[in-house]
């Protein structure tokens, strides 16, 4: 038991966070009712056009990557800080 333990929570948590992807793009996507009842309405709503949205100046330029940079700067802290404020804990 001592031996399974260390391997069944990396699993576990890898397990729980799968089934959480997965269910988080079923509800995430939306269909329209494809019942025999409603198939009409069904291929209506598929097939509406849309106006294109107007341009608008400045809201973000080509190549900028400041938003991207400031993220993956974040991320990093919240993985690093952890293991470096344990890491003489876990030297012992």
């Amino acid at each position: 038991m001592k031996k399974l333990l260390p391997v069944l929570r990396p699993v576990a948590l890898l397990g729980i966070g799968l089934i959480m992807a997965v269910l988080s793009a079923a509800v995430g996507t939306v269909s329209p009712d494809m019942s025999g009842n409603n198939l009409l309405a069904a291929a209506q709503s598929l097939q509406t056009a849309s106006s294109t949205p107007a341009a608008t100046e400045g809201t973000s330029r080509i190549g900028s990557t400041d938003g991207i940079v400031l993220m993956g700067i974040v991320i990093v802290l919240i993985v690093i800080m952890p293991i470096w404020l344990r890491r003489k804990t876990w030297a012992k």
